[in-house]
């Protein structure tokens, strides 16, 4: 499944890359220096981080993490930005162990203090591998390929807040729905007379998937579901996380959906 998911997403990502590429939001510049350099605040926000930053035809933002850690690392260079470089790295999928040793190869060339001082803000940052997550919808969007949307129509059958982005809207159409840490659907059942049911692809952040009277599964990206038709379910983020997935309905006939019960919250609150 995994591998059928990714080859997928992988053919999905080329298409919305050509047509919906990710543009890095960032307003630290105006908001520090917007009255006192406003021509500075413009280079920061709209041409490195717009511009720069959002090349993403043949560097991923994990790629351009690892590349500006380095450099600023190289230059000795352990204050503010730099912690944002790391957390950035970590929230576009550098791990602890990956920035490790991308840090220790990096001493025999940069500098072994310099090493040192890297280390000591990396180990905050990296302290807690599952508790830093990103704090806005703005940092997670930026974590992922597809875009986000606008907020769900249908988030009245949803607890907490939800997102919804059209990927492809001709033949069977796709959609890219995000959820933000805590938020799930309510129980539901895609009925058909023939055929239907749907197909979840995970691309973004953890979560879960449950049929009724089964135990949840939990959803990482690259992990796919098939939902068969009558089958009641739900799926959502984990509490301590967000969550994305690619939602394909799969054609059948006098298709309908039932929206029923919320996920029942004491028992949600036992996932991890």
């Amino acid at each position: 499944m995994r591998f059928i998911a990714t080859a997928l997403l992988l053919t999905l990502s080329f298409a919305v890359m050509a047509q919906n590429p990710v543009k890095i939001t960032q307003t630290a510049g105006r908001q520090a220096l917007g009255e006192f350099a406003p021509e500075f605040a413009h280079l920061n926000d709209d041409i490195l981080f717009g511009e720069v930053w959002s090349r993403n035809d043949l560097l991923s933002l994990r790629d351009r993490s690892l590349v500006t850690v380095v450099a600023l690392m190289a230059q000795g260079l352990t204050d503010s930005s730099f912690k944002f470089h790391l957390e950035s790295a970590k929230a576009n999928g550098i791990t602890k162990e990956e920035i490790a040793e991308i840090l220790t190869h990096a001493a025999f060339y940069a500098g072994w203090p310099k090493a040192w001082a890297a280390f000591r803000m990396a180990k905050e940052v990296w302290a807690d591998d599952s508790a830093v997550i990103p704090a806005t919808l703005d940092a997670y969007a930026q974590s992922i390929l597809f875009p986000v949307g606008e907020p769900n129509p249908y988030g009245q059958y949803f607890v907490g807040q939800s997102y919804l982005a059209p990927v492809v809207t001709e033949g069977v159409g796709v959609f890219n729905v995000t959820f933000e840490p805590g938020c799930r659907n309510n129980w539901h059942i895609h009925h058909a007379t023939k055929g239907g049911g749907q197909t979840l692809i995970c691309v973004g952040g953890r979560g879960y998937y449950q049929e009724w009277g089964k135990d949840p599964i939990e959803l990482k990206p690259g992990d796919s579901v098939f939902i068969p038709a009558e089958v009641k379910h739900w799926h959502g983020a984990a509490p301590g996380s967000w969550f994305s997935h690619l939602a394909m309905e799969v054609p059948g006939e006098n298709a309908s959906n039932e929206w029923l019960e919320p996920v029942d919250a004491d028992f949600y609150s036992t996932l991890k």
